[in-house]
């Protein structure tokens, strides 16, 4: 090793559906790995596969990718990178889950070797953009993401459904609120890609007729277009981050719930168990009685979920 290599932050998110026989033994070898590597983050295992995202130092975790590519079902797992500070995960967290993603429902999606199966068509960046083109305002894009995280970032004119978790996904779509657009070439998108997998899979079952998810989701699309293209604003993302950008001129599209002044920083409000968010501009941030907690104990953000 170059012991003059700069040492750099990275972080990593990741999923692959492969049917999983043992979990449990999946999770003990998963928590040695990261442990021994010195890495943080969180990894969700179930009979469908893994959900991780991890920071650490980018030799360990370019360590870390190349052994758990040695299963077989993770072989070809794609890997999203992005730059990191060192600190955005207080710990590790390996856990057995009935489900990667919480849509409240595990047998809602059929897994086999080649990943879940009947659902929307993956697109990548580039295709994506083509497929805009040639078929212009037809095209609805379709945000699998919670209400909240498109209120800093999200592709322009996209259908935001009106959801607070994952949870809400299913009977969304299952309400009929969307018949309108089942003919329509509609493209799912999410952080990395993961929920797509499950929201386009229900469309289908669904009767949506044509229906994409775009490969490696935003991440993937940032990495192609930054602010360039059809998205506009900032990522939410589930880490110390709260946010990340893909260029140096990111419109900023939030406004500050107090005073409708532009932002795009969530703000964790006073009240410990309360994993709701709100969005406050540095003013207004500053003034304590903007923190204090106004949230509906019943409805539940994903304070676990990964991409």
């Amino acid at each position: 090793m170059n012991k003059h290599a700069q040492v750099v932050d990275k972080v990593i998110l990741y999923y692959g559906f492969t049917p999983i026989s043992d979990p449990e033994a999946v999770r003990l070898w998963q928590t040695q790995l990261c442990t021994s590597l010195g890495l943080t983050g969180r990894i969700l295992i179930s009979k469908h596969g893994i959900n991780g995202t991890l920071g650490g130092k980018m030799a360990e975790l370019k360590r870390y990718v190349r052994l758990t590519r040695s299963y077989s079902g993770f072989k070809k797992m794609p890997i999203k990178w992005s730059e990191g500070t060192g600190n955005d995960f207080p710990r590790l967290s390996v856990k057995v889950k009935s489900e990667l993603v919480a849509f409240g429902d595990p047998d809602v999606i059929e897994v086999d070797e080649n990943g879940v199966v009947g659902g929307g068509t993956h697109i990548r960046p580039h295709q994506l953009e083509k497929l805009v083109q040639e078929r212009g305002d037809e095209v609805v894009f379709f945000d699998g993401r919670n209400a909240f995280e498109a209120e800093i970032g999200k592709f322009k004119n996209a259908v935001i459904p009106d959801v607070t978790s994952s949870r809400d996904f299913i009977a969304e779509i299952e309400s009929g609120k969307y018949d309108h657009i089942k003919d329509k070439p509609v493209v799912t998108y999410c952080t990395g890609g993961i929920r797509c997998e499950i929201i386009s899979a229900v469309m289908v079952k669904n009767g949506f007729k044509e229906v994409y998810q775009i490969d490696g989701g935003i991440v993937k699309y940032g990495d192609a277009f930054g602010d360039d293209g059809l998205w506009e604003g900032s990522l939410y993302t589930f880490d110390a981050r709260m946010k990340m950008e893909f260029s140096d001129h990111t419109k900023v599209i939030g406004k500050c719930e107090k005073c409708d002044a532009a932002s795009n920083l969530f703000r964790n409000c006073k009240t410990a168990s309360c994993h709701q968010l709100i969005l406050l501009c540095d003013s207004c941030a500053a003034l304590d009685p903007n923190l204090a907690c106004t949230h509906d104990p019943s409805k539940a953000r994903d304070a676990e979920l990964i991409g």
